[in-house]
């Protein structure tokens, strides 16, 4: 079980701001948790935090000054006014409940997120099952070459802002919207970006249709706002949450706003056109590869036309695109292998990163997956067991639990049991031992998965 989000709005925060800015970050090391910490900061609080785990992320912190716990004890939040938490602690996390007993104002990561978005002019939220950080990422990359000067909280580490995060001025806010939880409706979007819709995160919602009614609430907050939704046209779960919901379409098929056409590939990377809703055209080459990363531009591309930037230097902008972290980022050789690692953990982004690989490395894909969560892996079994076929050869590290305990009987080896010649290793060195000895020439190894795959990366 997960603590809930709260809703107080960007107003009441406000109040409670006024009330006092000692703020206790509880789960401080997570990628967006960073971010909002170094954020309050900037704005004035005290900021103190605790997590389980040094990091780059907290070093990072503690170098600007803020004071970091490397355990969850009640004591870490005196002198604490406000204690701002992720839903992924646990309700008997030792400093929430302090934080409650005493009466401290405690505030979810997404209503906190919120608030801080609230001053900006444009605020343009990436949601989507799939794509999210890297798209954030591009048009974090964009805007910026363009001369926007925006705002980004992001989901993944992006080497053009040098961390998950960038500070700008204060009229464009980029920011990742998750679904989880329903953590996005926390948010106030003038922009609603919806890249696609799959069935995701089967331990909260229900079903494909809870999932859909829960975007589709999303895209209407960026309505009320008196903002504009941005949707891609050619996904037909997207189209079905949005239906009688008017929004702004980007795609390949004709019925769309903003079209990418003429599509080709130089060494397995895309080049196309762009086509605006005015017929105006534009030719973008992408450093990365895969058909998911066009529509990745378009969404990105259409984002920072609605926002009023330079179309023409835009297009041009693309070409010097890094790449988000650990998405389909190359880390070393070994042995002639060149190992990339994704963070990939749904059967539709295995797919995409497995067929992205083929089409731009060429030769063998060997694919290491750490399956994430039990309730995923339950729910979607046989799609993972079809996604990681495509691969020539599949080794299954065992499943990273993060919030959960099994109590569905899953295990990496059942699912090794559906794919091919895949083999579930016992644990990290023993599968680097079997890599050492697989690897070569020519190959390709994908490390993927939310969890802490990457490790393995360090043993090869």
């Amino acid at each position: 079980m997960s603590l809930q989000n709260t809703r107080f709005g960007p107003e009441r925060i406000a109040e409670m701001l006024s009330q006092g800015k000692n703020i206790f970050f509880c789960g401080i090391g997570g990628i967006h948790m960073s971010s909002l910490a170094h954020i309050a900061a900037l704005m004035g609080c005290t900021v103190s935090g605790s997590d389980r785990n040094r990091s780059p992320l907290t070093e990072r912190l503690e170098g600007e000054g803020v004071k970091i716990y490397y355990s969850h004890n009640a004591e870490n939040i005196q002198g604490a006014q406000i204690f701002v938490y992720t839903v992924a602690i646990s309700p008997d996390n030792p400093e929430y409940l302090a934080a409650v007993e005493k009466g401290i104002p405690t505030v979810s990561r997404a209503d906190f997120l919120g608030f801080v978005m609230a001053g900006y002019k444009n605020r343009v939220g990436f949601s989507g099952s799939h794509g999210k950080s890297t798209c954030v990422s591009m048009a974090a990359h964009i805007f910026t070459e363009t001369g926007m000067d925006p705002t980004v909280i992001s989901g993944a580490e992006y080497a053009g802002m040098g961390g998950a995060y960038r500070i700008g001025a204060e009229r464009d806010f980029i920011f990742e919207s998750c679904e989880y939880m329903d953590n996005f409706l926390s948010f106030c979007p003038n922009l609603a970006v919806i890249l696609n819709i799959e069935f995701d995160h089967g331990d909260y919602f229900a079903d494909i249709n809870a999932v859909r009614a829960s975007f589709a609430s999303y895209a209407r907050l960026s309505l009320a706002a008196g903002g504009k939704v941005l949707a891609n046209g050619d996904d037909a779960s997207t189209q079905l949450a949005l239906e009688g919901v008017e929004h702004v379409k980007f795609g390949l098929g004709e019925g769309n706003d903003y079209r990418a056409v003429e599509i080709t590939a130089d060494c397995g990377k895309p080049v196309f056109t762009l086509i605006c809703p005015d017929g105006e055209r534009y030719r973008i080459a992408l450093p990365v590869a895969g058909e998911h990363n066009v529509y990745n531009a378009l969404a990105a591309f259409a984002a920072l036309d609605i926002c009023g930037g330079n179309r023409e230097k835009a297009a041009a902008a693309f070409s010097s695109f890094m790449g988000a972290k650990r998405r389909m980022e190359f880390k070393k050789e070994v042995g002639g292998a060149k190992i990339f690692e994704d963070y990939a953990h749904h059967p539709t982004e295995i797919t995409a990163t497995i067929r992205a690989a083929k089409t731009a490395q060429g030769g063998r894909v060997v694919c290491v997956f750490q399956p994430h969560t039990y309730s995923r892996t339950a729910e979607l079994l046989e799609d993972f067991a079809t996604s990681l076929s495509a691969a020539d050869k599949v080794y299954l590290l065992p499943i990273y639990s993060a919030r959960e305990t099994d109590t569905l009987g899953m295990s990496s080896e059942l699912l090794a049991s559906k794919i091919p010649g895949a083999y579930a290793a016992k644990g990290f060195e023993e599968l680097a031992e079997i890599l050492r000895g697989e690897l070569r020439e020519g190959d390709t190894l994908l490390v993927t998965g939310a969890g802490d795959v990457i490790k393995l990366t360090a043993l090869l």
